[in-house]
């Protein structure tokens, strides 16, 4: 038997399951195949990003996320303590504390929601939305030729060939698609192990203060995932149950509590970003593609769920015939620099990862640059030069090509970021634009806000589908039409 698909992803955690969405959102056939019959019962990821949130906005899913906590800075505070009830010492900052500013970045908040019940939540809406998506379904090898790639996968029965134009290796941090291409990663490598216990206790009243991670005092690190569920992180030894709950207990502060331990685990902590995104048709994307320790910056879950949306629109755009292979070279060149940026500013950064050598010598970046201001420096950009930072405050870009769109509210409950992510849009307010994007063919968008886009009234911005611009024109050209049509089919790589 032989499976058929267009893009077959292999891994089914949050990197490969989001590629999943996000593709078949967009109408393409995509097959995910993971070995697991489900989501790991000790939950790693906890809290995602807004920025995240803008992307689960755009398919529909964040309506159905339960309450979220993370927007008032629940889980990201950080300090040490003697134990979570006893006294408590010195806050330990993520970056030097914002200044206070008035703008607002996003309709969206962060999402508190622990990885273990975002995946499914992930998964049923892919599978709503078409994606074929086999648990417990493991692949054995792979080949890929100048046509598409092969691979043998096996579930319960007999091992069979699923045949895609393209491969999405979502395989996880030791991801052995990787390892066959032969591809190999930079970057701090092994750093330490530590054991973990997973438990639910009734200590929500020591979490009113907003601060939710808990360096204890001869004990190691307590964190809660903000649904009754805790973890301990512990030196890497063998423990007994009855020792296990002595450390609980101790890093709690009491031992009057009804505590369930859940399960688990062993974690290896490391940092590496792979050399290179892509090999002919085969894409890494979240731990395959890098390798970076938990930070209160989230820059694991949230980079990968990242990769995966970028992407996807750029996959749905060469399987339709709408852009030429070439576009999917830019994959890397966007995202591998994301990834080192984000492997920096973590050993830059006094979050607890310095422990075994010295700090990143590096000047450290804003929070709300890190999430909504990166830069993509590639061919589906025009004007986004060396000269310019990786990354800066949405303000400071006013809308610079190779940035997110800027937010803004254009009426109650609609914000700018809810014109793009299905096509190309051209953002404007003058009726010459409106015929240069219905001879380009994209989407035209009137709005006023333009001085968010750092245009005039006469210029023109004009947006991906991934929500990110791709060219602007500040004013109005001698020829618009002209000027449009010339940047759409390159940033595009278009075939028309």
């Amino acid at each position: 038997m032989t499976v058929k698909t267009s893009v077959l992803v292999v891994g089914g955690g949050l990197a490969g399951t989001s590629a999943a969405l996000f593709l078949a959102w967009r109408g393409v056939d995509v097959t995910l195949v993971e070995k697991h019959p489900g989501s790991s019962p000790h939950p790693r990821a906890v809290g995602f990003n807004a920025r995240v949130g803008e992307l689960l906005r755009a398919v529909g899913l964040d309506e159905k996320l339960p309450p979220s906590r993370v927007g008032k800075g629940f889980g990201i505070r950080r300090v040490r303590v003697s134990s979570l009830v006893g006294e408590r010492f010195e806050e330990t900052f993520w970056s030097p504390p914002a200044q206070l500013s008035n703008i607002e970045y996003s309709p969206c908040k962060g999402v508190g929601v622990a990885q273990d019940r975002m995946e499914p939540l992930l998964r049923d809406e892919a599978r709503r939305l078409g994606a074929d998506i086999r648990m417990s379904t493991r692949m054995l090898e792979f080949s890929q030729d100048d046509d598409g790639v092969t691979a043998i996968v096996q579930g319960d029965g007999e091992p069979y060939e699923i045949r895609a134009d393209y491969l999405v290796a979502a395989d996880g941090h030791r991801s052995p698609i990787r390892e066959a291409l032969g591809i190999t990663r930079t970057g701090r490598g092994y750093m330490h192990t530590s054991r973990s216990v997973l438990f639910r206790a009734p200590l929500e009243e020591y979490l009113k203060d907003g601060i939710g991670q808990f360096v204890v005092d001869g004990v190691g690190f307590l964190t809660t995932y903000g649904d009754g569920r805790w973890v301990l992180m512990l030196e890497d030894r063998e423990y007994e149950e009855t020792e296990l709950r002595e450390k609980i207990f101790q890093a709690i502060g009491r031992d009057d509590l009804d505590v369930e331990i859940i399960t688990t685990g062993r974690w290896t902590i490391s940092a590496g970003v792979a050399d290179r995104f892509s090999s002919g048709r085969i894409f890494l994307a979240g731990d395959a593609a890098h390798t970076l320790p938990p930070s209160r910056g989230g820059f694991g879950a949230n980079v990968g769920i990242e990769d995966a949306h970028n992407l996807a629109w750029k996959l749905a755009a060469v399987l339709k015939g709408e852009s030429r292979p070439s576009l999917l070279d830019t994959y890397d060149a966007e995202r591998r620099p994301v990834a080192s940026l984000c492997h920096q500013q973590i050993f830059a950064r006094n979050d607890g990862h310095n422990r075994d050598r010295t700090p990143e010598d590096a000047p450290l970046i804003d929070n709300n640059a890190m999430h909504y201001g990166q830069l993509y420096r590639s061919d589906a950009v025009l004007g986004a030069g060396p000269e310019l930072p990786p990354a800066q405050l949405p303000e400071q870009w006013n809308g610079q090509p190779g940035t997110r769109a800027p937010h803004a509210w254009i009426e109650p409950g609609k914000s700018t970021l809810d014109l793009f992510q299905r096509g190309w849009v051209l953002v404007a307010d003058h009726p010459q634009w409106e015929e240069a994007a219905q001879r380009a063919g994209v989407t035209y968008e009137r709005i006023e806000q333009l001085d968010v886009f750092g245009l005039s009234e006469k210029g023109a911005s004009l947006v991906r589908p991934d929500g990110y611009i791709a060219w602007r024109s500040v004013d109005l050209p001698d020829d618009p039409t002209d000027a449009l049509a010339k940047a759409f089919r390159k940033s595009s790589a278009g075939t028309r």
